[in-house]
């Protein structure tokens, strides 16, 4: 009867134990999957493109009837071959599209919000923060003004709502003195020059309800951000929502405080885009952000000159 204990015991000893946590082996589970998917990923890489094998499979044969038309002095396989080269050029021309996962958005970006808040913490600076407009590229400044040709975020030091002066903004300082704050660089900036760009217009020469109407369309076909947006315009302020985004991940970073008073960088760019229109500095009034429904909404405030 003693002997039967012991058994057990060895058994049980003999077992190997699992100290990882059942979070952790999650994690490593998700790891791995990812990893075979990039895997997986870099072979498609290494070998040719469907319509790089189509070219090839059509251009052989229509060059070959194209030389036996030539020496057969045949029509049809003149046809044939011109027909079969001309589709063969076509799927060699056709490249496909690269797309970039949108969590490597929001890890490139993390870095830039994380430093913002950790200038605002050493500098104390926790009033409100606005979106000041540049002036127009076309637009003659003298030289000691060229630096207001820069689309810049002043973070005031307290709850001041005053705005530095123009030969201030126009010194490109970091730190400011009257009001005090800081300036730094829009994190959607970026992203706005690539609107304009696209959109072949200048968001200073149309207006705020042409902008609200032609941005999202914008950013949801050529650059699929989001997987839908509504911009709203009113008197003094514009009303945002957001479905899909693919910087969510941002606002689910914990003690990650700049994003919710600058907004990601497709809310920033917004933000920019409206200042340039308007010509008036914008505020985020309010930026909530839902997990369960996956939305991100925004109320832009127009400043009055």
């Amino acid at each position: 009867m003693s002997s039967e204990p012991k058994q057990k015991t060895e058994e049980i000893d003999k077992k190997p134990i699992d100290l990882q946590p059942a979070d952790s082996q999650a994690k490593t589970v998700e790891r791995a999957e990812s990893e075979t998917e990039h895997l997986k990923n870099l072979r498609k890489l290494k070998h040719p493109s469907l319509a790089g094998k189509i070219s090839v499979a059509l251009i052989i044969p229509g060059v070959l009837a194209l030389i036996a038309s030539i020496l057969n002095n045949s029509q049809v396989l003149a046809f044939i071959g011109l027909g079969l080269t001309f589709w063969g050029a076509v799927f060699f021309l056709v490249r496909p599209t690269t797309y970039v996962q949108g969590t490597l958005l929001d890890a490139t970006a993390i870095s830039l919000y994380t430093t913002i808040d950790r200038m605002t913490n050493d500098l104390g600076c926790k009033g409100k923060t606005f979106y000041i407009p540049s002036y127009p590229k076309q637009a003659y400044l003298p030289e000691h003004l060229k630096g207001l040709k820069e689309m810049i975020i002043f973070i005031s030091a307290d709850g001041n709502t005053s705005l530095p002066s123009i030969e201030e903004m126009a010194e490109s300082k970091f730190i400011l003195r009257n009001p005090k704050g800081i300036s730094i660089t829009p994190p959607g900036s970026g992203l706005l020059d690539q609107f304009q760009t696209e959109l072949k217009i200048d968001p200073t020469q149309i207006d705020l309800a042409t902008l609200c109407e032609t941005l999202p369309n914008l950013i949801l076909e050529n650059f699929q951000l989001a997987k839908e947006i509504e911009m709203k315009p009113e008197t003094d302020r514009v009303n945002m929502k957001i479905s899909g985004s693919v910087f969510k991940s941002l606002y689910r970073e914990e003690g990650l405080k700049s994003v919710y008073s600058l907004g990601c960088p497709l809310v920033s760019a917004i933000a920019c885009a409206i200042a340039k229109t308007t010509g008036k500095a914008i505020t985020i009034n309010s930026l909530k952000f839902n997990q369960e429904k996956d939305t991100t909404e925004v109320s832009y405030h127009i400043m009055k000159d």
